[in-house]
């Protein structure tokens, strides 16, 4: 079970998952077989955690740190909905955090 940020729970869901990389990654040179990797990376990685629920915040900074090794327009796609950057200001401080 993945516990969300409203204490609200629910089953993991392998699509979701790819479903939200796959939106980060439109018209990206990633490949289907990086993201199945990615997300399999996520899926063992949980189940050695032992735990019966996770925080999705774990699998959603698991998404943030695959991805800024994938594509860093994938990453900064991800980041902007997941790390709340609500202005450009922020956008462009985790812009220049890739470019250091």
């Amino acid at each position: 079970l993945l516990v969300k940020g409203d204490g609200s729970r629910e089953e993991f869901d392998r699509e979701k998952l790819i479903r939200g990389i796959r939106v980060a990654c439109a018209k990206r040179p990633v490949a289907t077989a990086d993201i199945d990797r990615l997300v399999g990376e996520i899926e063992a990685t949980l189940q050695t955690m032992g735990k019966p629920e996770v925080s999705s915040r774990v699998v959603g900074d698991m998404v943030v740190a695959g991805l800024k090794e994938l594509d860093h327009i994938a990453y900064i796609r991800y980041a902007i909905v997941y790390l709340k950057l609500d202005d450009l200001r922020s956008v462009r401080d985790e812009i220049d955090r890739l470019l250091e």
